[in-house]
């Protein structure tokens, strides 16, 4: 008998039913890792079966409890446990495993199925995804307590892998959800202590309970089969609410696989028809069909659900009371999970533009304080850059442990870290994160970006020290090649603004673009504020790209295109070049990214449908800028790594000056 009464038989049939799932699931497909499945089936089943607060017939409710599948390998058991809960996941989904078209594939991606809350697979993104939910609902927590009533009381449970926790970014969150004392985290760790080449004694041989004792979790030890040591632990994490948990459970890979388990073969292949009989045998279970379960299984997990739905309602019911009582608090909730936008939102930013010349990131900063103002769920900070970055909500406080009243975070040096968390604030809902660091930096952060592209998650990155001319401190910190490769990212914007109405609309945008993540690179260097042509409107600019200034007379001779600071330069370069006569069109492209995505009528209303030549000038590498035109282009851009001087001097050396380009582009034009 275990702790509540259930038969230990019944719990045990559960158990192999998640196995013989994931096992037929994966021969079926010829592809897949069977034996995490198998190895954690006993810890994913009573956390399931007693533990996890969910209604599958509502599973986007705010109160639910959260699971993360960080060792996201092996998704038939997420599969299989959506099944078995009653969500929406079909026997005929968990028969189409990994192929093409399908709802279950090969790793879990967010929207691929109800119940699936962030997209695993990458390791030690799911944990740091995990830390970020739990920050987030350690907000609202905060923020929606009342005396008769707290809407936002659920846990974030979790299964990791030893690849998670070799992963840097694991650490890096680790670190930081032990420093806040996030106690709603119960994490497994799934202890088998293999890998694909082998035992984990090739490249790993530290306490793991130390470590995360020294990061400031609590931690416990476990045989990860035994179901009442499974329970006991589940609920001494429970009672620890000022730090959080770490159950380190003893596990078989491959466990009741009479020749796989224990060994790495199992990790990441199928166990073979053989190997299945054998399987099936050992754990006495029916041969055929394939892909069965019990009924008294299924029976045990709709007792499981209906006891869940019977708290659903009452936790529904209290709530609209909750409303009603607070009419000012409910107001806000469906402010914030709406991400409500004034329909003037861009005039409210325009209006708090200085009026003085100044960098983009501080201007980005001046509109980071109205933006936040108007929008109550921008909660966000930097990788301890926020001085230099601008990022810093003034008037609101800072989180800290136990304190989740404030808006700033602080993340540390952590910039996987902190990219990782952002995706599983952005993933809770309500919440617009936003994270800073220098654009060169943004390298530390790319798997955690790509993933927030991926998964269509609203997170607003401010990359500040954008191109070379951070000046003096060189080459290791002057950017050349990350913007073009935070562009090659498919799903994520980038823009690079100009001068502050630029900027303030990049602001808009990135508020707007609730389906996808936005990266805003901006100056260290003073910009000016340009002047535009009365017939300018500022919706052009969310357009990626606009006429700036206009040609004189109706022959055009050159097209000038920059982005961000070098605008200025491209701008003195025709004063330059007009003086011998040329007819110059400059265009400002703070997002090529969003220019392609206008219609072929308004690209072409920039820069012609006539093969009229084409200068691109950006401080950094030419990649990705030749797809704009089938004109003859010459981009002015940076082939090599920088230098230490200051910008000034660079710009000189470099050829970013007015003079310097109107000399290329005069030569360029003669010879073509």
């Amino acid at each position: 008998m275990d702790t509540d009464g259930v038969r230990t038989d019944l719990y045990k049939l559960a158990a192999n039913t998640i196995r013989m799932l994931a096992i037929d699931g994966v021969q079926k497909a010829n592809s897949g890792h069977p034996g995490m499945p198998m190895g954690m089936a006993d810890c994913a089943l009573v956390l399931w079966a007693r533990y996890m607060k969910f209604n599958p017939e509502d599973p986007a409710w705010m109160n639910r409890d959260r699971f993360i599948l960080s060792a996201g390998h092996g998704s038939m058991l997420l599969y299989s446990l959506l099944h078995l809960s009653g969500f929406d996941v079909s026997l005929d989904d968990l028969k189409q495993f990994r192929q093409w078209g399908s709802r279950t594939p090969g790793h879990p991606e967010k929207g691929c199925l109800p119940g699936v809350e962030t997209t695993t697979g990458p390791l030690g993104q799911g944990f740091a995804n995990g830390v970020g939910i739990a920050l987030a609902v350690k907000i609202f927590a905060e923020k929606f307590l009342c005396e008769d009533f707290n809407p936002v009381d659920h846990r974030i449970y979790g299964i990791v892998s030893d690849g998670d926790l070799m992963e840097g970014i694991a650490s890096e969150a680790a670190s930081l959800a032990g420093h806040f004392g996030l106690g709603n985290i119960i994490y497994i760790y799934d202890d088998n202590r293999i890998t694909i080449e082998g035992s984990t004694g090739l490249t790993f041989s530290e306490d793991v309970k130390k470590r995360f004792e020294a990061y400031g979790w609590h931690t416990l030890r476990i045989d990860g089969h035994n179901h009442f040591e499974i329970a006991t632990a589940i609920e001494k994490g429970l009672e620890e609410n000022h730090c959080p948990t770490l159950i380190l459970a003893r596990t078989h890979i491959a466990f009741g696989s009479p020749n796989m388990q224990d060994k790495a073969s199992a990790h990441g292949a199928p166990l073979g028809e053989e190997e299945v009989e054998n399987t099936k045998k050992n754990l006495d279970w029916p041969l055929e069909p394939s892909f069965f379960i019990p009924e008294e299984v299924r029976e045990l997990f709709r007792r499981r659900v209906e006891e869940l739905q019977k708290d659903y309602y009452k936790w529904r019911k209290r709530f609209t009371i909750w409303g009603k009582n607070h009419p000012d608090l409910a107001s806000l909730w469906h402010k914030i999970y709406t991400k409500e936008i004034p329909d003037n939102l861009e005039e409210q930013l325009i209006s708090s533009l200085p009026e003085k010349s100044a960098a983009t990131r501080v201007i980005g900063g001046q509109l980071l304080q109205k933006a936040s103002e108007i929008m109550p769920g921008i909660y966000g900070g930097s990788a301890d850059l926020a001085p230099s970055t601008k990022t810093f909500i003034e008037g609101a406080s800072s989180i800290a442990s136990g304190d989740f009243k404030g808006r700033n975070i602080h993340f540390g040096i952590r910039e996987h870290g902190m990219a990782g968390i952002l995706n599983g604030m952005a993933l809770y809902g309500g919440i617009i994160p936003y994270g800073s660091t220098f654009l060169v930096f943004s390298d530390y952060m790319r798997p955690s970006i790509r993933l927030a592209a991926l998964m269509g998650s609203q997170v607003i990155y401010i990359f500040t020290h954008d191109s070379i001319f951070v000046g003096e401190d060189g080459p290791t910190h002057q950017p050349v090649e990350q913007i073009a490769a935070l562009r090659s990212i498919p799903g994520l914007t980038v823009i690079r603004p100009a001068d502050g109405l630029e900027t303030a609309m990049a602001w808009a945008y990135a508020l707007r673009a609730k389906d996808r993540p936005t990266a805003l690179c901006l100056t260290r260097q003073n910009v000016e504020n340009y002047q535009r042509s009365d017939d300018f409107h500022s919706e052009d600019i969310k357009k990626g790209g606009y006429i700036l200034s206009k040609e004189d007379g109706s022959f055009l001779d050159v097209i000038l295109v920059a982005s961000g600071s070098e605008v200025a330069a491209a701008m003195e370069s025709k004063q330059f070049m007009e003086k011998d006569d040329k007819n110059v069109r400059v265009v400002s492209m703070p997002s090529p990214d969003i220019f392609k995505e206008q219609s072929k009528e308004y690209q072409e209303s920039v820069l012609t449908d006539q093969e009229i030549p084409v200068v691109i000038v950006e401080a950094g590498v030419s990649q990705g800028w030749y797809e704009l035109t089938r004109a003859p282009v010459l981009f002015i851009g940076m082939n090599r790594f920088g230098a230490s001087a200051p910008y000034k001097v660079l710009e000189e050396k470099f050829g970013f000056t007015g003079h310097g380009i109107a000399e290329m582009v005069m030569g360029w034009l003669k010879t073509i």
